[in-house]
């Protein structure tokens, strides 16, 4: 039955890639629009490639490195699955961004060539459903084949590396947490070197060409844009890719961990395959749904509300895989014995799992529309902190903290609950399902999240391309869209990152603790509470290295951009300035700041692992997940209130208070702020936290044989 499975999910990847392939090359053969159009185009996507190009080599040293020391010290086939994990993660970015610089002057285009708002967000959504699809298709393509290629999973701890042969090592597990590793590794280089890229290109150009010299947003003759520009496809596409990529097969690993772990403690034969297949089988299900969804938005025809229609592909999504997921709950569950449930802590027999994973999908969309309330100008928050702009700097950056901070309770209080009652209903299994749940439909949330970076690209094209101002009216509105459906992508990722995270510790906890035992985390332990207080404080560290980081390469180029403004012609728009200089100093200050926090995530449980043991580890995840949740949502959100904030003005909606006044200039400033909050530093902690849990659970063996303080 689980081969019969597979092969399905397997034909159901298959269509999903050939729906992309067909997209992409429709992508392509829609027009660019203007000689200049073309030109500036041509310009973001070769410094996106060559931004990718030169990143990717310096990926490619570091996973050949870990994956030889994968198969000669822990297992000998792990380094192959680990290289899987990369190079699968790495499709799905590269493809995503690839298309969103296809995409971007194509929206444009058909906003200039239609004047139709229904017509613009179809050929956005376009561009945004090849990164969304790749990613759900490429995380799963590779676990399957992985799956297949060697066997399926088995409950044997017959695993070894190459040169030395430890205890414990269960070697299908070991492939399945590798694979996972993989894609956690490139996740992490994409969110910290796109972070700073981007975030270094908006601040600077917003610096020099907003407050130095009172031009408008994505004006040409500023040198920075084409690098801001490239840099919300490098972080807000491929890097959200990976991001999210990484969550999704990360929840799906730890299912299938913890379903090796219950048996080893249950011994029953009933539930080993149905508990393994159904994490694959049901993120098959989301996939599918997806498809369905995009499907529709691509046929139906758009209307002038790009936020209904959007809305709609997602509900559309999310309800199709409550429906399939229950067909596959009883189709695999249906018919196993009902004591059997009892003994797994399974409160609603063959329904558990499904409930669990519907009560992770729920929270989910929750915290979406939680975060599009605090951060989107059609609610409260946001507008009463453009309200307080003309009161000045001080008052714009202290209520944004403030809207941060309250958006925090919400999200936590739903995740916390949702966590408690699928362990209450489905046990540890349940807590997994759950967190695969939230993640079962990624596939549209990153599509719909994807059209945001398109849509602002197409407005920074049409304002730098001179295109006529009716044009910048359509690409301003997919732009707020774009805006929100960026900021509740941010949500949706810090909260999946929070369920899969806690999968992952339980699978951890699982992992080390002997069979027919229970599996307990000591929080009363010095160990444990030693760990905790570390993994609290290396959050607040981390966030603050990415910050110095960014602020620096800010700096810098807003400087050199101050240089290349004052060549004479440039700032009169007779001469063109030099963008591949821009370009060149956010690639590189991108690159060199990028190994040390993303080595840093990867070193600390391994040190720590080895240094005080596995229950030390165990606080270190426990400590660095409490307080990284709380701390991305506040990020995040008071980010994205800031940057909504600062359009509402630009806008026109603060009556008297437009662009260029003294309330325009400290919305600025607060969106200033955010910048590094929401595109940097929120995004970052969610991998950061998911980073160190992967590599926890890769080494958890090698931890119990090495250890120099017992």
């Amino acid at each position: 039955m689980s081969l019969n499975w597979t092969i399905t999910v397997l034909c159901i990847i298959v269509a999903t890639l050939a729906y992309v392939a067909w997209n992409f090359f429709r992508i392509r053969k829609m027009p660019e629009g203007t000689a200049e159009m073309v030109d500036m185009a041509a310009i973001i996507r070769s410094g996106a490639n060559a931004f990718m190009k030169t990143e990717y080599k310096t990926i490619a040293i570091v996973v050949v490195l870990i994956s030889l020391a994968l198969s000669l010290f822990v297992e000998k086939t792990s380094g192959i699955t680990f290289l899987v994990g990369a190079a699968m993660s790495s499709c799905a970015c590269v493809l995503g961004m690839k298309s969103a610089t296809y995409a971007n002057v194509r929206t444009a285009n058909k906003a200039r060539e239609t004047m139709s708002i229904g017509e613009t967000v179809k050929v956005a959504l376009c561009g945004g459903s090849i990164s969304g699809l790749s990613v759900q298709a490429f995380g799963m393509l590779g676990l399957v084949a992985v799956l297949l290629i060697w066997g399926g999973v088995n409950h044997q701890t017959d695993g070894g590396g190459l040169l030395l042969h430890l205890q414990g090592i269960n070697a299908s597990v070991m492939r399945v947490s590798t694979y996972s590793l993989g894609c956690s590794l490139v996740a992490m280089f994409n969110r910290v070197a796109g972070g700073n890229y981007t975030k270094a290109a908006d601040i600077s150009a917003d610096i020099l060409g907003k407050i130095r010299n009172d031009l408008p947003e994505d004006d040409s003759r500023v040198p920075n844009v084409i690098a801001d520009f490239i840099g919300d496809n490098v972080n807000d596409i491929a890097g959200n890719c990976s991001d999210l990529l990484e969550s999704f097969v990360a929840t799906m690993s730890a299912s299938i961990m913890i379903a090796v772990i219950l048996f080893q403690k249950y011994s029953i034969d009933q539930m080993f395959n149905p508990t393994v297949i159904f994490p694959i089988v049901l993120a098959g299900a989301g996939l599918l749904s997806c498809l369905i969804g995009m499907l529709y938005a691509n046929v139906k025809k758009m209307g002038s509300d790009p936020s209904h229609e959007l809305n709609l592909a997602t509900w559309i999504s999310a309800g199709m895989t409550v429906i399939l997921g229950l067909g596959a709950s009883y189709l695999i569950f249906g018919n196993i014995d009902a004591t059997i449930f009892e003994t797994f802590g399974w409160k609603a027999s063959w329904l558990s799992p499904w409930i669990c994973a519907v009560l992770g999908l729920a929270s989910g969309v929750a915290i979406g529309s939680i975060t599009e309330y605090y951060t989107s100008s059609d609610f409260k928050p946001t507008r009463k902190l453009a309200e307080m702009a003309p009161e000045g700097d001080a008052f714009v950056i202290t209520k944004g903290d403030a809207i941060g901070s309250r958006s925090c309770l919400m999200p936590v209080l739903l995740i916390g609950i949702a966590l408690f009652i699928s362990g209450k209903i489905g046990g540890t299994y349940g807590i997994a399902i759950a967190s695969l749940g939230m993640l079962a439909f990624v596939g549209t949330t990153v599509s719909i999240d994807a059209f945001g970076p398109i849509a602002d690209n197409a407005g920074g094209l049409a304002e730098s391309c001179h295109l006529p101002d009716k044009v910048r009216v359509i690409t301003d509105k997919l732009d707020a869209v774009g805006n929100t459906t960026a900021a509740i992508g941010k949500g949706f990722a810090i909260g999946s990152a929070a369920f899969a995270t806690v999968s992952l510790i339980v699978s951890y906890v699982g992992n080390y603790t002997p069979a027919n035992s229970e599996m307990i985390l000591n929080i009363a332990s010095f160990t444990v509470v030693a760990g905790a207080i570390i993994g609290g404080a290396l959050v607040e560290y981390f966030s603050a290295v990415l910050t110095d980081n960014t602020i620096e390469s800010a700096r810098a180029m807003a400087d050199e951009g101050d240089k290349l403004l004052s060549v004479p012609g440039v700032l009169e728009g007779k001469v063109r300035p030099d963008y591949n200089r821009m370009i060149q100093m956010a690639t590189q200050g991108a690159l060199r700041k990028m190994l040390f926090p993303s080595v840093l995530a990867m070193l600390i449980p391994v040190l720590s692992g080895f240094v005080f043991g596995i229950e030390f580890v165990g606080g270190l995840l426990i400590g660095a997940t409490i307080v990284a949740i709380p701390r991305a949502i506040f990020m995040g959100n008071s980010g994205g209130a800031f940057d909504n904030a600062k359009k509402y003005i630009e806008s026109g909606s603060l009556e008297g208070h437009g662009k260029g006044t003294l309330a325009h200039k400290s919305a600025v400033t607060g969106d200033t702020v955010g910048d590094t909050r929401k595109d940097v530093v929120g995004v970052a902690l969610d991998i950061f936290i998911k980073t160190m849990s992967t590599v926890a659970n890769t080494l958890v063996n090698v931890f119990k044989n090495f250890t120099l303080i017992r």
